[in-house]
């Protein structure tokens, strides 16, 4: 099938032969200028006077001397005459700050009004007017209002908010407003595009000493036009000196219920242009080819599904394009394209490259160091920088901040203490001396980073673009603001991300060969002989918004500006225009419903389908699913290594020891306990933003070992009173305690982060329960051991293989004492503080048969659940006991949460507390427990695997490891 392209230049040949230095050929984009450049060549095959071709503003640029003025340079002239006129009214004048976003709204109306030709006065009068009826009566039905506005004249009332009042103000000085702008722009010797084309369309002789100059002026593949366009293109027309060119097919130009031909119906029927292709084909209604359409399972995964179809689909001689719907999509698409060559047109977006995250970053620290003032940052800004590819940290220097702040648990770091030497952008968190340095010291870091950016390849040439063009970008920015008095620098970062945002780098690539990327609005006046859209979802295809706007839509439908309805209508033209001449044609969309996607197809899509000849072929991406018998797991055998590391490192050598801890964490899950203690694998350093209650249960042992140690070794009982000494000094030790453990002196309460403060306050609660408790419940007490973590060793008989082996057992003792209760009766303690949810409440669980396992003793309230805080206080106990020979030990847990309800000791509710014979009845079995457990650790025959329905902290590193292994086995065996 021909391309309308093809048959523009055929027709071109035929009505002017073979000189055309005198016409002009005008497009709406450059893109389509180099294709019919190609298909000219083709028609004549011979060396001709060439055309001049123009964008349609470089043609139009051409009625005027006068320079354009820039977004930024207009909204400064706005601002300067809108301030002037609050001014005359008696009125506050606003900040560049606060009137900027309504200034934007107010110049894109302007813009809009000037393009559709519409009396300004008119309509600001009528939105006034309309407005302030709007909310006198706003109690009205919408029939009585309309009755009302015929009498307006006659009616004042009041009752305006000052949001309304200020709006409605606005309102009545907008065509002052208009008119001195435009005198501004004037006196300048500057104009915009908007105003230009005003000017043309209101002034006959201008418009015609445009196209004098050329014997023909071709108009191809418009579509839209706004009015000014129209009359001037109907005018031209006229005189004799205009040629239009119109891509359309009669499927939708002649159906009026199809939006596709709406605008070129009203170029053809209403505006009296004339298609010099003559009658229009139908091409769309005549064909049943197939039209593949593939629902994905992910935004992301349309880009690789593409990838399997260009391989098969891609021949010589064919031109093929992916046009993209959504442009979000080129990014994934570029990681996804096959080896073929290619030419993106819409480039490659700064706002997805390494570089913006660096600059965002930047713009993020100064808002906080330079403006906001503060000394510290959170620490994810600081990891955002330190893993950055493009400040090219050295190693060393990173891994020794980090260190640091995972040491000492900086959840905030001071500025002061970062050294950042080594890297490219060394005074990144340097804050910013004053607001006019801001955009000089952007510049800078630029610099900084173009100068050592290298190396060859697509990737680090981009780099070196986006680099270039986010500089030239910026330093037009601070031309325009030298302009004006300073601005603070919240309203200048705004300015300069809104500046970033348009940037991109041109993928060089031939655009005549190989496939061709585009954004979907760049394809028109184009044709391929493959096509695959990407992004053709509901809500992106056609798009369900419109620009920000003072019009309303009643009054944008009555002056006929641009409603959401035209959006529809141009963006239906340019998807259907392919389907007119293209061999095959790929739809993709997200079928996945989420916060951004609906999941359904675009709405053309059905239109088609419902409608038209075409065989819609729909394919679905499937998950695969894998079956298997049984859940997979990782399973360590003890064999080989494994068996000698274990067997030498515990039995052997004996240079590891079980502690209470590695106990409870075998009973757990084995697996965990062989990653931790057999295989040495460490949990990774991190700093976590949720609370670290590791850091809070040491920082109370700290300093309860504080208020006891003056008591320890003493041979006398001492009153409980004295403790009470300690409650007024609490709040100071923990701060002291929380500066140890973070390494950093803190003085008083106020030099804490918002996360020590809250762990200020938790365990100062909690020390004053437990010295209260400790006041409350007994009259004297004796400190016996304190804090202890070296001499609590011991060699445990255990059998191996059918021998006998010592393993080393070791525990820590946090507290051991005898205190005399109210009814004078003394007891030694032994004493384990804990600040999560345990339960001083036990329930042994039995199995089905009903008897007790080394599995199931020792269980938290009658389920599997380990009650780790039973077994290792019996641990203590034990190992005390058998170091020091003394007996009848009572375990007891501190639990703030708990103690005042359920008390210290450990009960059952069927056996009551754990003391007198009960308590030596549960020692002999915890030892047999002991050696079961241990005897079974060694046992070759039972292999290290996880216990999946053991209870174990969801977020442990180890779990989480187990996991991690377990889905890439299974992934391993379905590829």
């Amino acid at each position: 099938m021909q391309a309308f392209l093809h048959l523009v230049a055929e027709d071109i040949k035929q009505r002017f032969g073979q000189d055309l230095s005198e016409i002009a050929i005008v497009f709406n984009n450059k893109r389509p200028i180099t294709y019919l450049k190609k298909h000219l060549s083709e028609v004549y095959k011979q060396a001709i006077w060439s055309p001049q071709f123009f964008t349609i503003q470089e043609f139009v640029k051409q009625a005027t001397t006068r320079g354009e003025a820039s977004a930024l340079r207009q909204f400064f002239y706005l601002y300067e005459l809108h301030n002037e006129m609050v001014k005359q009214e008696g009125g506050e004048p606003e900040s560049p700050e606060e009137f900027y976003p309504i200034a934007e709204i107010i110049l894109s109306d302007f813009s809009q009004l000037d393009y559709e030709l519409v009396a300004v006065d008119q309509i600001y009068t009528e939105l006034y007017d309309t407005t302030k009826i709007d909310l006198e009566f706003q109690h009205l039905t919408a029939e009585q209002q309309a009755y009302i506005r015929q009498f307006w004249q006659s009616f004042s009332m009041s009752g305006h908010t000052g949001v309304q009042q200020r709006f409605l103000k606005l309102w009545k000085r907008l065509p002052q407003l208009y008119r001195r702008f435009k005198e501004r722009l004037a006196n300048e010797n500057l104009t915009n595009y908007a105003m230009l084309y005003r000017d043309l369309a209101e002034n006959d002789k201008h418009s015609s000493d445009i196209v004098s100059a050329y014997k023909q002026v071709i108009f191809v593949g418009f579509n839209a036009l706004n009015r000014a366009e129209a009359t001037l293109f109907k005018r031209w027309q006229d005189e004799g000196k205009a040629l239009f060119y119109f891509d359309a097919d009669s499927y939708y130009l002649d159906d009026n219920m199809q939006e596709a031909g709406l605008f070129i119906r009203r170029n053809i029927f209403q505006t009296g242009l004339v298609n010099a292709l003559g009658e229009t084909p139908n091409l769309i209604g005549n064909r049943t080819d197939q039209v593949h359409v593939y629902a994905s399972l992910g935004k992301v995964a349309q880009a690789k599904l593409v990838h399997d179809l260009l391989l098969e689909n891609e021949h010589e001689g064919k031109t093929s394009a992916i046009l993209l719907a959504d442009e979000s999509l080129l990014v994934p698409l570029l990681q996804s394209l096959p080896a073929l060559q290619i030419n993106i047109t819409t480039g490659f977006p700064l706002l997805q490259s390494p570089l913006f995250g660096l600059l965002d970053l930047w713009l993020h620290v100064q808002e906080e160091v330079s403006w906001r003032k503060k000394e510290k940052l959170p620490y994810p800004m600081i990891e955002s920088f330190l893993s950055h590819p493009m400040v090219r940290l050295a190693q060393e220097q990173r891994e020794s901040i980090q260190k640091d702040v995972v040491d000492k648990q900086l959840f905030e770091v001071r500025l002061d203490i970062l050294s950042i030497s080594s890297s490219t952008v060394p005074t990144f968190f340097q804050p910013t001396a004053n607001s006019a340095a801001l955009i000089p010291n952007m510049m800078a870091l630029l610099e900084a980073l173009q100068q050592t950016s290298s190396g060859e390849g697509i990737l680090p040439q981009i780099d070196q673009t986006l680099l270039f063009e986010t500089r030239r970008v910026l330093q037009q920015l601070l031309l325009g603001m030298d302009q004006i008095g300073p601005l603070n620098i919240p309203f200048q970062i705004g300015l300069i991300r809104k500046a970033l945002a348009p940037i991109s780098a041109a993928i060089e690539g031939d655009p005549l060969k190989g496939i061709q990327i585009m954004g979907l609005l760049e394809s028109r006046s184009l044709n391929f002989d493959h096509v695959y859209i990407l992004g053709a979802n509901e809500g992106i295809l056609p798009k369900t918004s419109n620009s920000a706007t003072f019009l309303p839509d009643n009054l944008r439908r009555a002056y006929g500006l641009p409603i959401l309805a035209n959006q529809d209508a141009l963006s239906a033209y340019i998807f259907y225009r392919h389907f007119q001449h293209s061999e095959s044609i790929h739809l993709f969309y997200n079928s996945v419903v989420n916060e951004s996607s609906s999941g359904e197809e675009s709405r053309f899509i059905k239109q088609l389908a419902f409608e038209s000849q075409f065989q819609f072929v729909h394919r679905t991406q499937q998950q695969a699913i894998s079956f298997v018998d049984k859940e997979p797991e990782l399973v360590i055998e003890k064999t080989g290594k494994v068996w000698d590391t274990l067997y030498n490192s515990y039995l052997r050598d004996r240079s590891s020891h079980i502690s209470a801890t590695g106990l409870t964490t075998y009973l757990q899950s084995p697996l965990q306990f062989f990653l931790r203690h057999i295989a040495g694998i460490k949990e990774p350093p991190s700093v976590s933003q949720e609370f670290e209650i590791n850091n809070l249960g040491t920082i109370i042992h700290e300093v309860m070992e504080r208020i006891f140690t003056p008591f320890h070794h003493l041979e006398t009982f001492t009153s409980t009173k004295v403790l009470g000494e300690n409650i007024p000094k609490i709040e100071a030790m923990v701060v002291q305690e929380i500066g140890r453990q973070y390494h950093t002196e803190y003085k008083n309460a106020n030099e804490l982060n918002s996360l020590q403060r809250i762990m200020l306050q938790i365990a100062s609660a909690y020390i004053k329960v437990y010295v209260e408790h400790d006041m409350e419940h007994y009259k004297m007490f004796r400190i016996i051991e304190l804090e202890n973590s070296e001499d609590y060793y011991l060699d445990f008989p255990i059998t191996v293989q059918g021998k006998t082996e010592y393993i080393k057992i070791y525990g820590i003792i946090d507290r051991v004492d005898e205190v005399v209760t109210h009814d004078d009766e003394i007891k030694t303690r032994i004493v384990d503080y804990k600040t999560g949810a345990d339960k001083v409440e036990f329930k042994k669980a039995r199995n089905k048969d009903d008897e007790e396992t080394a599995e199931t003793m020792f269980a938290l309230n009658g389920t599997n659940d380990l009650h780790k805080a039973l077994v290792q206080t019996l641990f203590y106990a034990y190992v005390f006991e058998e170091k020091t020979g003394r007996k009848e030990l009572e375990p007891h847990l501190y639990v703030a949460r708990r103690m005042r309800e359920d008390g210290t000791l450990f009960y059952s509710k069927n056996e009551g507390l754990l003391e007198g014979d009960y308590l030596r009845e549960q020692k002999s079995e915890f030892i047999t427990f002991l050696r079961r457990t241990l005897e079974e650790i060694f046992d070759p025959s039972i292999p290290f695997r996880h216990k999946p329905d053991m209870h174990v902290y969801p977020s442990d590193p180890y779990t989480l490891f187990y996991r991690n292994s377990i889905s890439e086995n299974t992934d391993d065996e379905q590829e």
